[in-house]
């Protein structure tokens, strides 16, 4: 029996006893010949708060231009998004994490609730990208993810700059090395107009592993936001949600173990941000695929850094597009062979056909072959030890050091780290360790591009580490350990760290550890009792009771 397009619809739709259902799209604006049709959802992430999503309903605009062209209905509606540059160092971020879970479940319960028979999902800043993929993979009908694109560089003292730029510059403020009158003028900057932030942050981290994972077109999302060319890709992503329809290709098709294996690769390969191991491992268990925090440092280990971005490299997103876009990084990693080449993308043709399609610039520097890379290993790192048992995640893309062994400074939350950081209380060879700031305790994991981008701008970046329960931007570098899993809140190892205690990072070892023995250990933690929640209702207050490791994913689960 040749499948129905409108599989799912025509519950809504069709017959009789839905003359209630259809007599109100029609006062949307629905006539019997659109009700007729499969109905696609647009699910957008516009919102007025940041520059990420502010140019999304243009973009839906066009992708609906494409879908009717395509013969589709489509309807568009609005999630959720949380700001984490503008919210970064604050209370606020907190809620950053936790909007991944929301988006997630807001497209989900319209999706189910009103039967799209495909989805379109239209994400910009970095939870909303692995929020929207995970909708889509829960609904399993026919979709496509598209990335709103970077917002184009900023131009400072000469210089390409990104928010990066702005937060290690309130470290150089501090200091003293940097004026009032540069810092605003830098500030105004660094983001100058629509798009999501500049480097292979987490954004254009994740951007990037939609491409190779099969969610989203090769080449579709690396075209920046403000890019003439982008409103042609919104429309085509509408007609192509359409063919994948009337194929009934869903995504659980083709993510498999193969794809998430691409998808990793891409974040190893491009020096990208640590926190693509959260959202891999939070999709994976939506797609029923196993992945575990290892496979993040195996796959590491056989891919070399083909891309030179910031924050460790040298480029930034646009010129990633201009060098011949994500296509050129996939070629190469295909050529090196290093890609599960066979995997099939949302276009219906594998990721090997995919990339052999792709058109470099003459004379690029951006992006190098596999057999000459910028460096013979990927970025993504994790690390175990008895500070760490289920895992550790830490940068290493471009001159961080190997190895640090030095007196812990111990803080409870990030302001009290901040505070010592910008009163010069942090010396050279410390471990800044902030703990009760993971999934549970935080709540909501806050990433500490503050605290990281002020010891930077200080000049400390080289000669401290850090190591944190909670998360790091994409923008962060040097020696900076996140995600120590178990977390402090529930009694990890972490927790029993007291100043002055001797932390050592070993990355070649893959191991972080602190020079106490093991009775030791067990004695601080019989003497442990666990904090109050810091939200025991809200939104808050429910995430930290139901939310999982970071070493999991830290997703929302429910035990039946």
């Amino acid at each position: 029996m040749p499948f129905d397009p409108k599989h799912w619809s025509h519950i809504i739709t069709n017959g009789p006893s839905r003359a209630g259902a259809r007599a109100m799209l029609k006062a949307v604006g629905f006539t019997d010949d659109d009700l007729a049709k499969p109905i696609v959802g647009i699910a957008n992430t516009w919102i007025e708060t940041m520059p990420c999503n502010l140019h999304l309903r243009q973009l839906a605009a066009k992708v609906k231009e494409g879908v009717r062209a395509a013969g589709g209905t489509p309807m568009e509606f609005n999630t959720i998004s949380i700001a984490d540059g503008v919210t970064m160092g604050t209370e606020g971020m907190k809620a950053s994490l936790v909007s991944r879970e929301i988006i997630a479940d807001s497209i989900e319960l319209v999706g189910r609730g009103h039967m799209f028979d495909a989805i379109v999902a239209l994400v910009g800043c970095d939870k909303t990208i692995p929020g929207g993929a995970m909708a889509l993979i829960r609904l399993n009908v026919p979709s496509v993810l598209l990335y709103g694109g970077s917002i184009a560089t900023g131009k400072f003292q000469g210089k390409d700059v990104t928010i990066g730029d702005v937060y290690e510059a309130i470290g150089a403020h501090v200091a003293g090395t940097m004026s009032d009158a540069a810092l605003r003028e830098l500030e105004n900057a660094a983001c100058p107009g629509a798009g999501a932030c500049g480097g292979q942050f987490t954004a254009n981290t994740m951007s990037t592993v939609m491409e190779f994972i099969g969610l989203s077109p090769l080449g579709f999302n690396s075209v920046p936001a403000t890019a003439p060319e982008k409103a042609d890709v919104a429309f085509q992503t509408g007609r192509l949600v359409m063919d994948a329809l009337r194929r009934n290709l869903r995504p659980k098709d083709f993510l498999t173990r193969g794809a998430f294996e691409n998808a990793i690769a891409s974040v190893a390969a491009t020096g990208g941000s640590t926190n693509s191991v959260l959202h891999l491992l939070a999709m994976a268990s939506e797609a029923g695929v196993p992945l575990s925090i290892d496979d993040f440092d195996s796959i590491s280990r056989r891919t070399p850094i083909v891309a030179s971005l910031k924050p460790a490299g040298e480029y930034m997103a646009v010129h990633v597009h201009q060098a011949g876009g994500i296509p050129a990084i996939a070629k190469a990693l295909l050529e090196g062979g290093l890609l599960r080449e066979k995997e099939i993308t949302v276009t219906g043709r594998s990721l090997g056909e995919e990339a052999q399609k792709a058109k470099e610039t003459p004379g690029q520097k951006v992006i190098r072959p596999a057999a000459n890379p910028f460096k013979s290993t990927g970025g993504l790192v994790i690390l175990k030890g008895n500070l760490a048992p289920e895992g550790s995640v830490v940068k290493i893309a471009g001159h961080e050091k190997l190895y640090h062994r030095g007196p812990a400074r111990v803080f409870d939350c990030e302001e009290d780290a901040m505070r010592a950081v910008t009163a010069k209380g942090i010396k050279p060879g410390d471990v800044v360790v902030i703990r009760y700031e993971g999934p549970r305790g935080g709540p909501g994991m806050r990433e500490m591009l503050g605290v990281t981008g002020a010891l930077v701008g200080e000049g400390l970046g080289e000669s401290v580490a850090l190591l944190t329960d909670g998360r790091f931007s994409g923008a962060t570098r040097g020696l900076m350990v996140g995600h120590v899993a178990p977390e402090a809140a529930v009694g990890g190892p972490i927790a029993a760290l007291s100043n002055g205690d001797t932390v050592v990072f070993d990355v070649n070892a893959r191991t972080l550890d602190v020079e106490l023995s093991a009775e030791e250990l067990r004695g601080r933690m019989k003497r442990w009792t666990a904090p109050p929640p810091r939200y025991p209702s809200g939104v808050f207050g429910k995430y930290a009771r139901l939310v999982s490791s970071a070493a999991e994913g830290a997703t929302m689960r429910v035990e039946w």
